[in-house]
């Protein structure tokens, strides 16, 4: 067999991340593709759109990109990552129950008890990395399974593979929020997940310009219950969000190695530091979870939870000390930023469920980005070293 007959390899992420296909623009030859900056499409024509609330090209490159690198059959795109928690939970009806780790994104949880709870959609919280979760499900007998790994803020790592087997022969749909990783770090789908929930907005689009959501899925029934939800309640992405998004995927892959590598570097300089009552970071060898961490993520990723040896004051002093990570909300730009959970990203969130968790005044999450490792340190050291 002559070479130009042999079968291709199969392509590396950061080749999908970069060939994203088809571009809806062939007879220009242009190499990025155009913002379809339109909302209405003339009936009849090839690609078969026609109101972009339900369709338009810069939706379907970027669905293409995400299924690639995902390897997976379907991909929906929304507005934002609550709207793409909001496709899926309005998938349920009046008195099914979500059973959810305890220990998710605040604004999820906010959704979950401040509107859906209102339609008879039942929330149940319990510790995912806690081997009772098995006898759990059998006593809550949800209809979905909500799960993050790393979770938000506490970077607790769950078994992503073992819950999502107990789930499937029990015929329960599970949800893993993938934010934290991408499908560069891990892939929910083959380790068992029905659905993989990415907000695009973070390490995706990487640059901190843009709103977006995705729900990517080998179910054809969830997929046309996604497809559905973004038409019918209206939850798609501008064109040009989605054009910027894809754009920001090219260096996906470039962007979280060089993150992870800063990440490593500081969890590991800032561990036994006399201010630090804890440092969590999933390859930090101290971290509960480390061994199933090494097994189920390829790299550590560029999240960093500290918790800190100072009041609430304190805290705030040291956050606004920092040159380098703004105190902000959102994270895995290629700017670092650093977040106070607790008035944050988890203000909402009842203060007494927070303190059971231990998200406290004194926790602080990193966002690493893509400066010097180096002066990113020296950043955190001087802030420090001034108390």
């Amino acid at each position: 067999m002559g070479n130009n007959q042999k079968k291709q390899n199969k392509k590396g992420l950061k080749t999908i991340a970069i060939h994203h296909g088809k571009s809806y623009a062939d007879e220009t030859g242009c190499v990025m593709p155009p913002i379809f900056a339109t909302s209405t499409f003339e009936h009849g024509n090839k690609a078969n759109f026609d109101y972009t609330r339900s369709g338009n090209p810069n939706f379907s490159i970027l669905e293409n990109v995400l299924k690639g690198i995902e390897n997976s059959n379907y991909c929906t795109v929304f507005n934002s990552g609550i709207s793409a928690v909001t496709a899926i939970v309005s998938s349920l009806k009046s008195g099914d129950t979500i059973l959810c780790e305890s220990n998710l994104y605040g604004c999820t949880i906010r959704m979950f008890e401040k509107i859906f709870r209102k339609f008879g959609i039942q929330t149940s919280y319990f510790d995912f990395t806690n081997k009772e979760y098995i006898q759990q499900i059998s006593k809550v007998k949800p209809s979905l399974i909500w799960l993050e790994s790393p979770t938000n803020p506490l970077l607790k790592i769950l078994n992503i593979k073992e819950i999502c087997s107990e789930a499937n022969f029990r015929k329960i749909p599970v949800v893993v929020d993938n934010t934290f990783c991408t499908a560069v770090i891990q892939k929910p789908l083959e380790l068992g997940a029905t659905l993989s929930l990415i907000s695009t907005t973070k390490f995706i689009n990487g640059h901190s310009d843009a709103l977006g959501g995705a729900v990517i899925t080998n179910d054809e029934s969830w997929n046309n219950k996604m497809i559905f939800s973004q038409k019918s309640l209206g939850l798609n992405p501008s064109p040009f969000d989605c054009w910027l998004i894809t754009r920001g995927l090219k260096t996906l892959p470039l962007r979280i190695a060089q993150q992870t590598e800063n990440a490593h570097f500081i969890a590991n300089e800032l561990n036994s530091h006399k201010l630090i009552d804890q440092l969590i970071y999933p390859f930090n060898k101290n971290h509960p979870q480390y061994e199933l961490a090494k097994s189920q993520m390829k790299i550590g990723g560029s999240m960093i939870t500290l918790k800190l040896k100072l009041n609430k004051n304190e805290t705030f002093n040291f956050c606004k000390k920092l040159e380098y990570f703004s105190l902000a909300e959102s994270l895995g730009g290629v700017e670092s930023l650093i977040c106070h959970p607790t008035t944050m990203s988890h203000a909402s969130v009842d203060e007494a469920v927070k303190n059971t968790l231990g998200i406290n005044d004194s926790l602080v999450r990193l966002s690493i980005g893509c400066e010097d490792a180096k002066d990113l340190l020296s950043d955190l050291l001087l802030a420090l070293d001034s108390f």
